[in-house]
């Protein structure tokens, strides 16, 4: 799954494999290496890729569909399953409204 995620993002950047490789400091065939999943990169560069592409590693793992990292310390809002789109839209302008009314 990481070779999937990371050829993927590398792509979407419009990246080659050599420009990559010299972003995180490791030769092109270790990048052509993990992206055909043959080997695994170590740690240290999964951190890196994730940095550099602004995912979370759990992403980059195939953990998660979600690119977004979150941010340590917000809160977040698990939302049931089965809501609808318009249910969606409704709590975030809810949600809004409530931020609203706690400013003043």
């Amino acid at each position: 799954m990481i070779g999937e995620r990371l050829s993927e993002l590398r792509k979407d950047a419009g990246l080659t494999q050599d420009q990559l490789a010299e972003i995180l400091r490791i030769n092109k065939h270790s990048i052509s290496s993990y992206e055909r999943d043959k080997s695994e990169p170590p740690d240290v560069i999964k951190i890196a890729a994730a940095v550099y592409f602004g995912v979370s590693v759990d992403y980059l793992l195939g953990l998660t569909p979600y690119t977004e990292m979150f941010e340590p310390g917000a809160d977040y809002l698990k939302l049931p399953p089965g809501l609808s789109a318009e249910d969606k839209e409704t709590l975030k302008s809810y949600a809004d409204f409530l931020a609203h009314r706690n400013k003043k």
